[in-house]
């Protein structure tokens, strides 16, 4: 179960999604990448998106090219791969 915190995060996360993408069927390889953008913007982890976005890869149309550009995102946006911070 998600605290306040996280559920806060969670709807942010949502609501970033449904203003880049819309649905899932309309997810493609321009609108993740917005979507990961709108999320670092937002201190969102990219990495915690993408693990979102993934439980929903069945409903994706083209998933392995979806995958593939937003891997790419990650990886050319955080540190190796890894989780980064922001700070003002």
């Amino acid at each position: 179960m998600l605290n306040d915190k996280e559920n806060s995060i969670h709807t942010e996360m949502e609501n970033l999604f449904k203003s880049s993408c819309g649905t899932w069927e309309n997810c493609t390889e321009s609108s993740i990448q917005t979507f990961l953008t709108q999320c670092q913007d937002k201190n969102i982890d990219p990495q915690y998106c993408m693990s979102w976005v993934e439980q929903h890869k069945s409903q994706i149309p083209d998933w392995q090219a979806v995958s593939k550009v937003s891997l790419g995102w990650v990886n050319q946006h955080t540190s190796t791969g890894s989780p980064i911070s922001f700070t003002d």
